[in-house]
């Protein structure tokens, strides 16, 4: 098991180099006078000399040839220099930094209605198979995978807003916002439910809470069909296996057979699924963020795409990438204490 993990934390860096080339590449094609907005604040370019812009074009190896232009925006990405953000009008850093607590704190409160209770509808479809409760379940979850994320989000926003006037979107009230911008607040974790219980406001913690349903209502109906069709058929295998037939040829009790015999051989398949879920949570859910205007990281991407911000983009895209990258190793060192065969793979 430990060989297992030390071959993959060895690839992990050449991984990660081979991500900063291709999202570099991305943007190359344009010109140096373009690059360098995508470095300056561009209300500054116009008052730059042009002894100034050579200097910057230099510092950022914009004339250079592509090799040491890659050279040196890594080391400038390394020193926590990723340009500036037209969308957030500061720091490309300072922007994603100052979105990512807004979008980790939804995937954090996702997680267990997304993942845990959709592998738990599989597995409970797949134990009722053929009964009312599977047919229910399958139908229900079918339904939410039909309808695109942004509709359903907006449903979720007309019924549960619009009309029942109880899930608002955005991150906080107004009120609320006010409170945690002032100096008597203090912003611990930068999570607003965490640093409310933190600050002993509850009122704070329902309000933020109350603007995570919906997102997570959304993603929730969106993703259970996804994982219910893998959870389920995989369950359903495995229930079939010799080793099941034999424990409950043994008298163990239903439960036993399930929780302990069978549901951890039918997860194996689920693993690399689920784990994608989250992986995506905390990249930012685009659509569900744009949706309920929560100004996470998300949300951040789509506006600087729409305002062609290069920087932001091409940091927003390292960011994922990094991401991607860490979470698909975790989830092979879960799949290797999931499946011991892996271990040897």
């Amino acid at each position: 098991m430990t060989a297992y993990i030390i071959r993959r934390l060895l690839l992990l860096p050449l991984i990660l180099l081979g991500v900063t080339f291709i999202v570099f590449s991305m943007i190359q094609s344009l010109g140096p006078d373009k690059l360098l907005a995508a470095y300056v604040n561009p209300n500054m370019l116009d008052k730059l000399t042009p002894e100034q812009m050579d200097a910057l074009k230099e510092k950022y190896g914009l004339n250079d040839f592509f090799v040491v232009r890659y050279v040196k925006w890594l080391a400038n990405t390394l020193r926590g220099d990723l340009g500036w953000s037209l969308v957030g009008k500061e720091p490309v850093k300072d922007a994603l930094l100052r979105r990512l607590p807004y979008t980790v704190e939804l995937a954090l409160y996702a997680i267990f209605p997304v993942v845990f209770v959709g592998i738990w509808l599989g597995v409970k479809a797949a134990v009722h198979r053929g009964k009312f409760l599977d047919h229910f379940i399958r139908i229900f979850a079918v339904v939410g995978w039909s309808f695109p994320d942004f509709v359903f989000g907006l449903l979720v926003l007309m019924i549960f807003y619009s009309i029942l006037n109880w899930l608002p979107p955005g991150n906080l009230s107004m009120w609320a916002e006010e409170v945690i911008k002032s100096p008597e607040f203090h912003r611990y974790t930068k999570l607003i439910t965490i640093d409310a219980l933190l600050n002993g406001r509850l009122d704070i913690f329902w309000d933020g809470l109350k603007h995570l349903i919906g997102p997570i209502i959304t993603l929730s109906w969106l993703w259970w069909a996804y994982l219910l069709r893998i959870t389920r058929p995989s369950m359903l295998e495995v229930l079939n296996k010799e080793y099941v037939r034999t424990a409950r040829a043994k008298g163990l009790p239903e439960d036993v057979v399930i929780n302990k015999h069978a549901r951890r051989n039918a997860l194996i398949p689920v693993t690399t699924v689920a784990g994608g879920m989250v992986i995506g949570l905390f990249s930012g859910t685009v659509i569900v963020e744009t949706v309920f205007n929560r100004t996470g990281v998300g949300s951040f991407t789509a506006q600087a795409a729409l305002q062609l911000d290069y920087a932001s983009v091409m940091a927003s895209a390292l960011f994922f990438s990094t991401i991607l990258v860490v979470g698909n190793l975790i989830i092979d060192i879960l799949y290797a204490l999931i499946d011991p065969r892996i271990r040897l793979g």
